[in-house]
């Protein structure tokens, strides 16, 4: 009984860290939080040099930030995103719909659909 108890605790132990890992060789797909704002934009690190990496946005802009301010890229169908509808500069929530590279299909919640691409996306 001991044994599997202790077992169950370092199973516990070894999940809740897997939600914390940081994505950091270069060739990963990553969230990061553009200039310490409030939002999640994806984008591929480029470089990694320490702590540091280089991370190039799927909207082409490139920053220099910690490996801790990045996460491993999460989105998946039927996650929730705020997307430039149509690029005109207007974020709107919605539903992925579809992924494929740097496409990304929307289902917003005001019932509109787009097909776009992935650097007018962000989350929370």
């Amino acid at each position: 009984m001991k044994n599997s108890y202790k077992l169950g605790l370092i199973a516990m132990g070894l999940i809740a860290g897997m939600g914390s890992a940081h994505a950091q060789s270069k060739g990963d797909w990553v969230l990061a939080k553009y200039k310490g704002g409030g939002y999640w934009y994806p984008g591929v690190i480029q470089a990694v040099s320490g702590e540091t990496i280089t991370v190039a946005y799927d909207d082409g802009d490139r920053e220099i930030l910690s490996v801790s301010a990045v996460r491993p890229y999460d989105w998946a169908i039927g996650g929730r995103v705020e997307c430039n509808f149509k690029g005109a500069g207007k974020w709107y929530p919605g539903k992925i719909a579809s992924l494929g590279g740097e496409t990304i299909g929307i289902n917003y919640d005001d019932g509109d659909r787009e097909t776009t691409k992935t650097g007018r996306c962000r989350s929370q």
